[in-house]
């Protein structure tokens, strides 16, 4: 008689302990999913986070460095800083890789080609003028000289970027799962040079 209820109670048991296994099966799948497409949604929205927000970074870079002397890099430094909204080196918020030496600043003049058109023109670091005072002097003489500063660029390059190239960051994700091979836009900004740093009455220099 015991033989015969250990028997019907194992029969009883058998099929639950089988839904119990399936039941644990669809959760992982469900999981797997929900967990997926919720990942999925937080990479996507920091990918337009950054999207938008490297546009108002080299905007603020381009504003502050063309009332900036781009004769002294620790100013320039920290206008590169505060682009990205810290006041030391260190990443863009919720922005990583992006760090303050991403930020590339250029000055450009607007040499008059044989066409008769103006084409904004990187200037050498070598060729820039000796100072604020000498760069309003050589405008004042040809504005249109390959020496005279007219407009200066903001841009988000890689680090390996050389002087006159500029290589987009790759996108790096929150959640490494996959590799996505996105790349983050340069968003370049170019504005019109202000004082550069000149004041009144400033000395030339050589």
């Amino acid at each position: 008689m015991q033989n015969t209820n250990l028997r019907v109670a194992l029969l009883r048991r058998a099929p639950i302990s089988r839904q119990g296994g399936g039941a644990a099966v669809e959760f992982a799948i469900v999981a797997i999913l929900f967990f997926t497409l919720v990942f999925g949604i937080i990479e996507l929205c920091r990918i337009m986070y950054m999207y938008n927000t490297l546009a108002e970074v080299t905007r603020s870079a381009a504003t502050a460095a063309a009332n900036i002397s781009f004769k002294k890099p620790t100013e320039l430094a920290r206008v590169r800083q505060k682009a990205i909204f810290q006041d030391s080196p260190g990443f863009l918020p919720f922005g990583a890789p992006i760090t303050d030496k991403n930020i590339r600043i250029d000055y450009l003049s607007l040499p008059t080609q044989s066409s008769g058109s103006v084409t904004p023109t990187p200037i050498s670091t070598s060729a820039l003028p000796g100072c604020p005072a000498r760069n309003r002097q050589n405008c004042l003489e040809n504005q249109y000289g390959a020496s005279c500063i007219r407009l200066v660029q903001a841009r988000v390059c890689s680090d390996d970027s050389s002087t006159s190239d500029c290589k987009p960051v790759e996108y790096q994700m929150l959640f490494p799962l996959v590799k996505l091979g996105v790349y983050l836009p340069i968003s370049s900004t170019i504005v019109r040079a202000e004082t550069l740093g000149y004041s009144a009455g400033d000395a030339l220099c050589d």
